[in-house]
């Protein structure tokens, strides 16, 4: 055999490093090996970066703190494909970390992120490069950069993806982009809707829930609805309403549906395809409380609009919310609640709600009226108030189902919401007369005076105009007169917020029409604050001005004193008395206080008073008849209520009528307490005075005759004809001066005073003319000056033709029963000299 030769074994290069084998337990040195050149080294190091961050996010705080961000960032553009797919893996995950997202905002990365989304990438580059921007798009500078990088285009792109992730990712990160509506208007004009839509027949919840947010957020633009509306979308939202299995997701979609809702030509398609109708069963069965919710919501948004409303109402939106009404939730009963409140802007809505299934809805909110929860109760108290504004029926049906107490039990409540609403609830029902009488029953003035007190302007504005609803009825006023309501209420005259001034002087308004009331009212300080307030421009308005002169109408002497005139509709009645002009800084005083100064030279105070004492004691206003009493506690029916009320108005108000004549009479009496009030004497000589003008003056046959024959009657029980230029030798001072001592009052009767001057003459004109039904005004001058004016027809005789009236100045101290034009000179100069 032969010798077998020994092949020798070639050395390897050189400069060749072997191959080594590295495993490595340090984050440090996985980090560094990102800086390898070689590509298998960086794709293990990229893959193990990823599986580090992707467990927590300490574990990417790390990665941030190791320097690993701008080693990835740099792979991103790597040309091995799968060391460009795991930096991307981990270089998305990493963005989850906002202090990292920080760093590669610096780096300005999102441009190469955004590359790795073009459509020659695969599908894992795709998802993890839409994650990272997804991530990104959480602050508003990286929206800017990826709307001006157009990265709208790759993500619209990618929603059609097979692969569910990156669909997932790519719309989450267009739900982040919408933020900004810039990037509304621009999936709009990409043609992002389509997409979106079709997203909702996904096998994968999360898809569609960041589908249906995306949508709701593009929808709040009025084209992007429409662009909705030309894809089917809102077909294509009711389909989905309709499918049990999405259960959790039908309140997403009612976000969206009710964006589009707002549009008139949505309702108009949806009725036209019938999905209004399907909405509104939808709304009756649907049993998940948040839906119920959302779609009373949705109802309330969009019935806003009129045209809207209408298409609502004709698909039975009333039967859909009184269902709602009665779910156990309460949140949806609050939702209900306010639905209701909204459509009730809508007088066909209010129709319709009272005979809903025999007017359930108002017993339902009734009863909600008496919830535990407090939120229910105010939202229930809001339908009730906007049902029964202006709507008698309403009124009706909720005394019929005993709403009145809890409606008062309200105004006790701690929220203020409620306690507003059911103030504005009450006011509604004053306006029947039956009504108003029952609640007046049930408390509601002793219940209004707590919300006085509140210190929320809105609760305090209610509470002031539902009080002067309330206050046109006797027993009200009396109840808050007992009840010390008047002082609170004079108190927010003086409020700096602009409705809770307008309430009170509302309230005042109603009140000072009562003579009673408004003695008590001016006692309390209410007329200085009028008179203030009415001084000012900023904090006077019609109702303070209002108020003022109707207080002024119920207190002649105070309205003559202030500003000088009184009209032919103020009569002067007994207790009447003037003191002389008032300035606007002044306080009014009463004839008690003025009683109590001693005997002085000054102007006297004049009084008008016939009254004889023994008639001027009227019973308590307090002692009501049995029958009043035992009708007070009758709950009145439904049909009582329904029916005319003529007869028993006439007698409260006959009966209202003494007892305001009484009371004031009283009240003149017996202001500061029965020792020492001031009781006026009866006038004689006036009494004596209008007997005789009542039997010769009263039978003229015009206006004019019997204006000269009082002005004659007048000047001849004062003294006489007095010559022009010769009132300083008539003398008047002394004997006035003497009766004052004699009374030891400065208080005069005027029918004391044989020697009066121009302001003694025109009051008893006044007083005269007012008890012999002869229109006439009082008018107050300067220096002592006051005289009469009166409206009289201007008849041409010879030619059988009548002018209009004209107003003529009467003469009572030279010419008596001349009448001068009120503006000629000789009326001029009968005012001045």
């Amino acid at each position: 055999m032969g010798k077998k030769v020994k092949k020798e074994v070639e050395p390897p290069p050189k400069d060749v490093f072997d191959p080594v084998g590295v495993e490595s337990k340090k984050a440090q040195t996985v980090v560094l090996m990102l800086s390898s050149p070689e590509e298998e080294v960086l794709t293990k190091a990229c893959e193990a970066v990823y599986k580090f961050s992707e467990k927590c996010e300490e574990n990417r705080s790390t990665m941030l703190e190791l320097g690993a961000v701008e080693p990835l960032f740099r792979l991103l553009g790597n040309e091995d494909k799968m060391v460009r797919r795991n930096a991307c893996m981990a270089f998305g995950v990493l963005a989850e970390h906002a202090e990292v997202r920080k760093v590669m905002r610096k780096i300005e990365c999102i441009p190469a992120v955004l590359a790795l989304l073009a459509p020659e990438e695969d599908t894992i580059c795709h998802e993890f490069a839409s994650l990272c921007i997804s991530n990104m798009a959480q602050e508003f500078t990286n929206k800017v950069i990826i709307f001006e990088q157009s990265g709208l285009d790759s993500l619209i792109r990618l929603m059609a993806s097979p692969d569910p992730d990156v669909q997932k990712n790519s719309t989450e990160a267009l739900c982040r982009l919408v933020d900004d509506f810039h990037s509304r208007a621009a999936i709009r004009e990409l043609g992002g809707v389509p997409p979106l839509l079709d997203l909702l027949k996904s096998d994968y919840p999360a898809i569609q829930l960041v589908a249906l947010d995306t949508l709701t957020k593009i929808t709040l633009d009025a084209e992007t609805r429409a662009a909705l509306r030309e894809a089917e979308g809102l077909e294509r939202l009711i389909e989905f309403l309709g499918t049990k299995e999405y259960d959790d997701l039908h309140v997403n979609a009612l976000h969206v549906l009710s964006n589009c809702l707002e549009d008139a030509e949505s309702i108009l398609e949806l009725q036209g395809t019938g999905g209004l109708q399907r909405l509104m069963q939808f709304t009756s069965e649907t049993t998940i409380p948040d839906v119920q919710q959302y779609a009373a919501k949705s109802i309330s948004k969009a019935t806003k609009y009129a045209e809207n409303w209408k298409m609502f109402h004709e698909n039975e939106v009333e039967k859909a919310l009184v269902t709602l009404l009665g779910a156990d939730s309460a949140s949806v009963q609050v939702a209900a609640a306010q639905a209701i409140s909204a459509i009730s802007e809508h007088t066909g809505s209010k129709d319709a709600f009272c005979k809903v299934e025999e007017a359930k809805g108002m017993e339902l909110l009734v009863k909600l009226l008496g919830s535990e929860n407090s939120d229910v109760k105010e939202a229930a108290a809001l339908a009730v108030s906007n049902l029964t504004t202006t709507h008698p029926s309403n009124c009706l049906e909720v005394v019929e189902h005993s709403g009145i107490e809890p409606l008062v039990h309200l105004l006790a409540e701690q929220k203020d919401g409620a306690v507003a609403n059911a103030a504005v609830a009450l006011a509604n029902l004053a306006g029947d007369e039956i009504i108003r009488m029952e609640v007046v029953r049930m408390g509601v003035v002793p219940a209004l005076i707590q919300p006085l007190k509140s210190s929320n302007s809105l609760v305090v504005s209610k509470a002031c105009l539902a009080l002067a609803a309330f206050m046109c009825d006797s027993d009200a006023r009396s109840e808050l007169r007992s009840n010390g309501g008047l002082d609170t209420l004079i108190k927010h005259l003086n409020s700096d917020n602009d409705d809770v001034r307008r309430g009170a002087a509302w309230a005042v308004l109603v009140c000072g029409g009562d003579p009673p009331t408004a003695t008590d009212i001016c006692k309390l300080g209410g007329l200085e604050i009028l008179q203030e307030i009415n001084q000012s421009v900023s904090r006077q308005n019609k109702f303070t001005q209002a108020a003022m002169d109707k207080l002024l109408d119920s207190n002649l002497p105070a309205k003559f004193a202030l500003t000088g005139y009184l009209g032919p509709d103020n009569a002067i009645t007994d207790g009447f008395f003037d003191a002389g002009p008032l300035r606007p800084e002044s306080r009014f005083m009463s004839l008690d206080e003025l009683n109590t100064r001693e005997v002085n030279e000054k102007r006297p105070i004049l009084l008008v008073n016939v009254q004889p004492q023994e008639q001027q004691s009227p019973q308590p206003p307090e002692v009501e008849s049995k029958t009043e009493t035992k009708a007070a506690n009758q709950k009145p029916s439904k049909k009582e209520l329904a029916k005319g009320k003529s007869k028993a108005s006439k007698e409260k108000e006959e009966k209202q009528k003494e007892e305001e004549m009484q009371l004031l009479q009283l009240i003149l009496q017996q202001q500061e307490g029965e020792g020492g009030s001031y009781h006026p004497p009866m006038d004689h000589a006036l009494y004596e005075y209008i007997g005789e003008v009542s039997n010769k003056i009263r039978p003229m046959a015009t206006t004019r005759e019997q204006v000269i024959a009082l002005a004659r009657f007048v000047a001849y029980k004062m003294g006489g004809p007095v010559e022009r230029g010769k009132l300083s030798t008539f003398s008047y001072e002394l004997p006035i001066s003497q009766i004052k001592y004699e009374l030891k009052s400065n208080i005069l009767p005027i029918g004391r005073v044989k020697t009066g001057i121009h302001y003694h003459r025109a009051l008893l004109f006044k007083a005269l003319a007012d008890r012999i039904a002869v229109p006439c005004s009082l008018v107050r001058g300067e220096y002592n000056r006051a005289w009469n004016e009166v409206v009289l027809n201007v008849d041409d005789t010879a030619n059988g033709e009548k002018y209009p009236p004209k107003l003529y100045v009467v003469d009572l101290m030279h010419i008596p029963g001349r009448l001068m034009e009120g503006d000629s000179s000789e009326a001029v100069q009968y005012k001045k000299l």
